[in-house]
C-alpha cells in the first residue's frame, strides 16, 4: 500500500535533511540565501521575540575567519593549556554523560570515524577531521547565529525552531547544511570578526551549500530510535 505521506514535500525535506560534511565549490546566490532566511523567520518564538541574529560569511570574510580559527585550533592542540582561553558561552553538552545518550554519542562518533578509516589512536587524523568543521566542510557559505545575552534559556528553544526551518528550506532549494556547535568554543575570535556587539553570544555556526553527494563522508546517515521508544500514549 502506498503511504499517504509519500508525496508530501515537507516530509521529503525532513527525510532528506542530514548533516553533510563535504560541499562543492558552487556558489549560492545572495537572493537564495535571503529567501531561506525569510522562510526561517516564520519560526515561532515566545511572545514573538524573534531572538535570532544571523551573520552570512562568503568570500574573503569566510576565508579569513577559517584561517584564524584553524590556526588557533592547531595552537590548542600543540599546547592544551590554551584551551582554557576558549570556552563556550553556554553548556551545549552535559557535564556528565549517562546512558542512553553517551551510547548514541559513541555510536555516532565511531560510526563516522570508522567510515573514514580513522582509528581510536589516529590523533592526527582525528584532529584533521575535527578541523573540517572550521573550514565549513568547504561550503562556500558560512552562517553564524548569535543571541542577546539578556534573553532566557527559552530563546534557545526558539532558536532551534528557526534553525530547523532554515535547514528544511535549504532542502527545498536543493541545498544542504551542517549545523555546527564546534565553533562555540572559539567565540572570542568569531564575534569580533563578525562585528558583533558586546551583548551578543554565539549560538552555533552552520555550513550551507551544494553537497558533494558522491563524497564518502556524505554517505553517513545517523540512525533514529522509533517513535514508540520515546512516546507515551495517555488516553
Amino acid at each position: 500500500m502506498t503511504s499517504v505521506f509519500s508525496d508530501n514535500l515537507v516530509d521529503q525535506a525532513i527525510e532528506t535533511r542530514q548533516s553533510m560534511r563535504e560541499f562543492l565549490p558552487r556558489s549560492v546566490p545572495h537572493d537564495t540565501i535571503s529567501h531561506l532566511l525569510a522562510l526561517a523567520a516564520r519560526a515561532p518564538s515566545g511572545t514573538n521575540t524573534q531572538p535570532w541574529k544571523v551573520y552570512v560569511l562568503q568570500g574573503a570574510s569566510r576565508d579569513t575567519l577559517v584561517a584564524k580559527v584553524c590556526k588557533t585550533h592547531d595552537a590548542v592542540r600543540a599546547d592544551p593549556a590554551l584551551a582554557l582561553e576558549y570556552t563556550e558561552a553556554y553548556d551545549y553538552y552535559p557535564e556528565k554523560w549517562v546512558s542512553p545518550f553517551i551510547d548514541r554519542r559513541r555510536e555516532n562518533g565511531w560510526g563516522l570515524y570508522g567510515l573514514l578509516g580513522i582509528g581510536k589512536g589516529d590523533k592526527d587524523k582525528m584532529h584533521a577531521q575535527q578541523q573540517r568543521n572550521f573550514r565549513f566542510f568547504d561550503a562556500p557559505v558560512g552562517l553564524m547565529f548569535t543571541l542577546d545575552r539578556v534573553m532566557g534559556r527559552g530563546s534557545l528553544v526558539d532558536y532551534g525552531m528557526f534553525l530547523q526551518n532554515l535547514m528544511l528550506a535549504a532542502r527545498g532549494q536543493g541545498l544542504h547544511t551542517c549545523p555546527q556547535a564546534a565553533w562555540n568554543g572559539f567565540a572570542k575570535i568569531i564575534l569580533p570578526h563578525l562585528g558583533a556587539g558586546p551583548d551578543e553570544m554565539l549560538v552555533c555556526g552552520m555550513a550551507l551549500g551544494y553537497a558533494d553527494e558522491a563524497a564518502l563522508v556524505n554517505t553517513f546517515r545517523t540512525p533514529r530510535v522509533s517513535a514508540d521508544e520515546f512516546t507515551t500514549w495517555l488516553e
